[in-house]
């Protein structure tokens, strides 16, 4: 009986009182030159479906609690996996623009994943402009975070635009391992369990130490420092509400080397620059509505600890810390929010890699819990929150790709939004474009195009602030 991440049960509980909690991918494609679009996509649709290919292990699972589990979560293997459920087809009206995807992405995405079976689902959509499609993939966030999910889409790529037959994302060509040990029907040895005590207790024991010592570094950091969020110290916005049914899509892409630009000029990374990019964005769009804060927003951001080279046959859901980082919405010069930005991403990188990334999440459990529940509450609370939306940046494949010949022109994230947090933000890289996500409740943010200009604006205002417009 394998059971659940702790980090897992605690997302996989949460959904039952908040919103789903998949995180999704979308890729654009163009068909191989010379190709029909609708029958390309019928071929590639049938071809996915009759696949002979082993199915991904975290693709074969659905999560499980019971009295036969004593109320744990575990992992259960699906009996009978229907591809046909969890591969879909939909057309949009011809030479549809990019406006009707993102409307019918947002509806897909607004439905909750069924918990009966394996927790994804994946929508080939044809009838774009230009006889182009998109592939949707959306896969519950305990089966994989951001870069674990793009490395298994891009594993399924190539950079080849002659290969064919290839196989599904949802495949894998990793090795079966060998089956587990039988149980022996000896007694444990009791000298062995006293160990195992022993070391757990010693391993609760450094943990201890790690989130005092976390604790501690926030503390004195807010102190002295404006690039240090102590708990609760952001400001209100409307972004910290209780979210209704709807969902709102939007994306954009930014050239690779206007950002590489910024980097060389500042000595910054790339990460800071696209985080300073969407902090204008959110004070430029507050700002417009009359209702930026005088107190800077803050950010809730994930440092991943995973090897981007592990094994395909990882099987941890999530490996990731967390940390706050203040985005300098209320300071009204990009190059200033630029280094703020940066010494703030540089201590929450360093804070993960010094108490370790399960320190990190239990630091700020106690930030975490109050800002997703306290907007259930039937009135406003006088409890400040303490962040106002997440920032994430996860790493594409870094060269142009190819899927059965056609082209993957973009890959766009799309992320999960829940109580306390009506907007997310994800960037993701891929060959010399970065994708730009936004994800908002549709009632919070009505108008959520409206972020895409701004954008192209953000990274303008940073360039020309910096000094390489």
């Amino acid at each position: 009986m394998e059971t659940l991440d702790p980090i897992d049960a605690l997302m996989l509980t949460g959904e039952l009182l908040s919103s789903p909690m998949h995180v999704a991918a979308v890729l654009l494609m163009t068909p191989p030159k010379g190709a029909n679009s609708t029958t390309f996509v019928d071929e590639l649709y049938e071809q996915s479906l009759s696949a002979t290919d082993r199915v991904d292990p975290r693709l074969r699972r659905r999560p499980h609690r019971g009295l036969d589990t004593g109320g744990m979560w575990v992992w259960r293997d699906a009996e009978d996996l229907d591809l046909r459920h969890h591969l879909q087809r939909r057309t949009l009206p011809p030479e549809s623009g990019t406006e009707v995807l993102w409307e019918l992405v947002s509806q897909l995405h607004a439905e909750r994943l069924d918990r009966s079976g394996p927790l994804w689902m994946a929508y080939l959509i044809d009838g774009l402009a230009g006889g182009r499609f998109a592939l949707y993939i959306k896969i519950h966030h305990i089966v994989v975070d951001g870069v674990a999910g793009l490395k298994m889409i891009g594993d399924s790529l190539s950079t080849d635009p002659a290969q064919r037959s290839m196989r599904p994302f949802y495949a894998t060509d990793a090795p079966t391992g060998p089956p587990p040990a039988p149980r022996s029907g000896r007694l444990p040895n009791p000298l062995s369990a006293v160990r195992d005590l022993a070391g757990a207790a010693a391993s609760g024991l450094s943990l201890a130490r790690h989130v005092a010592a976390g604790e501690l570094a926030n503390i004195v950091g807010s102190l002295t420092t404006n690039t240090v969020a102590p708990p609760f110290g952001a400001p209100h916005t409307r972004f910290n509400t209780k979210l209704g049914p709807h969902r709102a899509v939007a994306a954009t892409s930014l050239d690779h080397k206007r950002i590489r630009a910024i980097q060389q000029a500042t000595g910054v990374t790339g990460n800071d620059v696209v985080t300073a990019v969407v902090s204008g964005v959110v004070r430029a769009w507050l700002g417009e509505q009359d209702e930026l804060p005088q107190q800077s927003l803050v950010a809730i951001c994930p440092v991943t600890v995973r090897d981007r080279d592990a094994a395909e046959a990882d099987q941890h859901g999530n490996q990731f810390g967390l940390g706050l980082c203040p985005l300098g919405t209320n300071v009204a010069d990009p190059a200033q929010r630029l280094t703020l930005v940066h010494y703030a991403m540089a201590n929450v990188k360093h804070q993960v890699a010094a108490q370790g990334p399960g320190a990190m999440l239990l630091v700020l459990m106690p930030a975490i819990g109050p800002t997703v529940l306290l907007p259930q509450l039937p009135f406003t609370s006088w409890v400040r929150p303490s962040y106002n939306l997440p920032i994430s940046n996860v790493p594409g494949p870094p060269e142009q790709m190819y899927y059965n010949g056609a082209r993957v022109d973009e890959i766009y994230p799309v992320s999960v939004v829940y109580d306390g947090m009506a907007l997310n933000v994800t960037v993701c890289s891929y060959a010399d474009r970065i994708g730009v996500g936004y994800v908002a409740d549709r009632d919070v943010v009505p108008e959520i195009d409206e972020l895409i200009p701004l954008t192209e604006q953000a990274l303008a205002e940073l360039e020309a602030a910096v000094g390489v417009a």
